[in-house]
Parts: structure tokens; sequence; C-alpha cells
């Protein structure tokens, strides 16, 4: 179903900082942008948003062995081939999709588009290590996210990611901390500390919590 790109960002983007929340080695901006690209965006029936072939066929916990054929243009030698054949994967979910090509980034030959820094590095790394044969394939990227602003779901993802705290000792010491709070009182939901406890606090919850602390130490009853 060919959809507007203002649609297809709001269907993508949901599961796309889900996944990066949920550990996945990919940009928001990235994913998003390559989902317009590969698809032009068309949300396919079969779910397959990222032009992921049916390759050497081993079945996964995410792709059960559907596929569609569909024609698709290469680029050879520096020459673009048009009307090669292909066999895509198919997938109950777009989700699914998503998560069978974090498979695909876990081989070796991906370990440069998982390690990048920023988004900008890790489209270039995705032609580089041979996911796409077109060499403009990091600029056509580069632009959607440019165009339509994607970088705000990277920073959406970042915010609702647990914090990063080298050792337990330190979450437990913030959980102790949060316990003393809510015993005082100056914290009335218990399930800030479970989550310190649990090690899923957010640094965008913390910064919430801070402002109502703070709020309260003040007299401002909130």
């Amino acid at each position: 179903m060919k959809v507007s790109q203002r649609q297809f960002i709001d269907a993508v983007a949901p599961i796309a900082v889900l996944l990066r929340t949920e550990g996945s080695s990919i940009f928001p901006s990235v994913r998003i942008a390559q989902a317009l690209l590969e698809t032009g965006s068309t949300l396919h029936p079969w779910n397959n948003l990222v032009g992921y072939k049916v390759g050497d066929g081993g079945l996964t916990p995410y792709w059960r062995g559907r596929s569609v054929s569909r024609t698709t243009w290469e680029v050879y030698d520096g020459v673009r081939v048009d009307g090669v054949a292909a066999d895509w994967r198919a997938y109950d979910t777009i989700a699914d999709c998503f998560r069978d090509q974090d498979l695909l980034f876990l081989k070796p030959r991906y370990d440069r588009v998982r390690v990048s820094a920023t988004p900008q590095e890790q489209t270039v790394m995705l032609q580089a290590c041979g996911y796409a044969t077109d060499p403009a394939y990091p600029g056509k990227l580069q632009s959607l996210i440019a165009t339509h602003q994607l970088l705000s779901y990277d920073t959406e993802a970042e915010e609702r990611m647990p914090m990063k705290l080298e050792h337990d000792w330190q979450w437990n010491m913030l959980g102790d901390a949060l316990d003393g709070l809510y015993k005082q009182g100056l914290i009335t939901d218990n399930s800030w500390v479970e989550k310190a406890y649990k090690q899923t606090l957010t640094q965008s919850e913390l910064t919430w919590l801070n402002t109502i602390l703070f709020a309260r130490k003040n007299g401002v009853q909130i």
C-alpha cells in the first residue's frame, strides 16, 4: 500500500525506536530512512521494508520461509542493471522484518555496521559492508534523514534506554537513595525504586524525577 512519507514514518518509527531501546545496533534514523528508500514509502503486505533477500534460505525465529519474487536493479562494476530477478523474504509483521535484519547484522561481515558511532557512519558502512550495491546509497539515506528530521527518533530512543551505569553497586546505591526518598514521602510512586533495582530506569525518567523532587523541596505540590 502506497502511503505518504509522513504516514510511512509514523507507522515505522515506533518500531524502530522500540528495537533500539531493546538493544538493536541500528539507529532509528537509519532504519527509517532505509525503509523509505527500499520501498518508496510503500507498506508491502509481505512486510519486508529493508530489501532483505532470501539468501541462503536459513530459517530464523522471525522468518519462516515465505518469500515473494520481484525484480529490482543492482550496480555491477559501476553499471546499473535493471530487471534483476530476486526472491525477498516475507514476514508476518514489520517488527519481525527488522528483528530478522538485526540477526543478519550479527554476522562478522557487518561488524562495522554494528559498531558505527553515528548515523552518518552507519549509512556509509551499510554500503561498504555490501548490504547495497548502489554507491550512492549512503548519500540517499543521509538525505532522507535530513529531510525528515529523523535524528529526533534517535534522541527519543536514547531517552527511553536504561541509564548506563557500569556496576551493579551503582544501581543498588541509586535504588537505596530513591527508596529513602520514598520512605520520606518525597516521592510517592515506588515503581521508581523498583526500576532502579531492576536497572531499567532511563535517563529521561531520572530527569523527570529530579524535577519533581526539586519542586516538592521548594514547596510546590505536584
